[in-house]
């Protein structure tokens, strides 16, 4: 498989690069046009709000109340199907359960189970967690890519091959589909992800097969690891991020991506294929590795780490472009929706310490905890913003996944094997109340020009 000869893409043609040059000119606008034509951008107006396309029942996402006819900025609350996020996180913790089984029943079924109810779930799901004969060998095997999350969209897309009602919509067969896609995905990222350290590292192979007895993340880890070892507190964490990444809102672009696809009528291995391209993309899914990238940086660049004059130095420059990637973004700080508090972040951030005292890791820990505290000041000073900034989940996410000793190629592909239950109840929400396909207005800002024949046209 490896003597297999590659084509190089890697040099770009003059000719390339001449096409490329005279579709920029002749593709830019004018960022003018859209204040003068007042087109909300990204679907959110000038203050960030996003602009209302849909109605939904199975999240709600609150960071602000209307007091005195105002809006004023609230602690952030997340909801699923009307209840709060900090509920439900302490009911399945206190009891020692595991939560996401019971999520994923939540988000796609509309109730919470009953103990019977959630056995009989866990089992379907465990009924599903096998591949087709030989698809290992044949799909995740041959070929294997370099990025998990293509990996990942190349098995949901040839899985529609194996499926005899793959282009049945009939909702009964859409909720097969998406509990066996839901049930295989820690499959298909994990193995994806043991083929690529195979093939294009030299590292030996391992392949476990699930256990049916075990939750989801407790899966992932015995999928992962050669010895299929680990610790009660390392799979309950990884529960929690699995459940904290579940779902948030119809509007974030992977779900939007979702209902538009949905809407269309399609097949449901096309539309977790197009949530998968879409959460793909760094300005989405991608965000917890480039924490873990910057505090990285941040360790060797800072000596003292208990220095918070050190501290701020090295994040305002970040602000101002000189420091790490130069994007002048301090990664895990702010959010789109939340301002005061992102409530994900709250939560997962309070099992962080447990699991930085079982690793040995308190040090860091502490350098996490005073960038917390230190960036939004720092922020605040630096840049003039219309809200508040406080950490978003993918500011402890990273620092988990890396305590876990989770490969970075997994970060955003564990982001959708949890993110798969939203997606799956939105796509069934959008089929129940079918509407019209989703066809959202473009002004052209073209001048109309005459057609000139090919013999008086001049190069440009």
């Amino acid at each position: 498989m490896n003597n297999k000869k590659k084509i190089d893409y890697s040099q770009i043609k003059p000719e390339i690069e001449t096409l490329t040059n005279i579709c920029l000119s002749n593709s830019s606008i004018d960022p003018e046009c859209y204040v003068k034509y007042k087109v909300n951008r990204g679907l959110r107006d000038l203050q960030g709000n996003g602009v209302l396309t849909g109605l939904t029942e199975i999240s709600e996402i609150q960071s602000s109340k209307i007091v005195d006819g105002e809006k004023v900025s609230c602690p952030g609350q997340l909801f699923y199907r009307g209840i709060a996020i900090e509920d439900l996180v302490n009911g399945f913790m206190s009891e020692k359960r595991f939560g996401f089984e019971e999520i994923i029943y939540l988000l796609l079924i509309g109730d919470l189970p009953t103990r019977e109810q959630l056995d009989d779930f866990k089992n379907i799901l465990a009924g599903y967690r096998s591949l087709p004969t030989s698809f290992v060998r044949d799909i995740i095997m041959k070929a294997p890519s370099v990025d998990m999350m293509n990996t990942l969209s190349r098995s949901v897309l040839t899985l529609y091959s194996y499926d005899r009602k793959a282009n049945d919509t009939r909702l009964p067969n859409v909720m097969r589909q998406c509990l066996q896609l839901i049930a295989l995905f820690p499959q298909l990222a994990v193995y994806g992800y043991q083929a690529y350290e195979h093939y294009h590292k030299n590292n030996s192979l391992f392949i476990h097969t699930p256990q049916p007895e075990l939750s989801t993340a407790e899966n992932i880890l015995h999928l992962l690891r050669p010895d299929s070892s680990y610790t009660e507190l390392e799979a309950r964490i990884l529960d929690l991020c699995l459940v904290l990444h579940a779902e948030h809102g119809g509007g974030n672009n992977s779900t939007f991506t979702t209902h538009v696809v949905t809407s269309s009528g399609t097949d449901v291995y096309s539309i977790i294929a197009a949530a998968l391209g879409s959460l793909k993309g760094p300005k989405h899914g991608g965000a917890n590795i480039k924490v873990v990238e910057m505090f990285d940086d941040m360790k060797e660049k800072v000596k003292d780490w208990e220095d918070e004059d050190e501290i701020a130095e090295y994040l305002r420059k970040l602000l101002n472009k000189e420091g790490f990637d130069r994007s002048g973004l301090i990664y895990g700080m702010g959010h789109a929706i939340y301002s005061v508090s992102d409530p994900r972040a709250k939560i997962l951030g309070n099992f962080v310490k447990q699991l930085s005292d079982e690793k040995g890791l308190g040090a860091e820990y502490g350098l996490y905890s005073r960038v917390e505290r230190i960036a939004p000041q720092v922020i605040s000073k630096g840049r003039k913003t219309y809200k508040g900034v406080s950490a978003n989940i993918d500011f402890y996410s990273g620092f988990v996944y890396s305590m876990l000793n989770l490969p970075s190629e997994l970060y955003t592909p564990i982001f959708a094997i949890a993110r798969i239950a939203g997606w799956s109840a939105h796509l069934m929400e959008e089929m129940i109340n079918a509407g019209k396909i989703i066809r959202p207005a473009y002004m052209n800002v073209q001048p109309r020009r005459e057609y000139i024949g090919i013999d008086e046209r001049k190069e440009k």
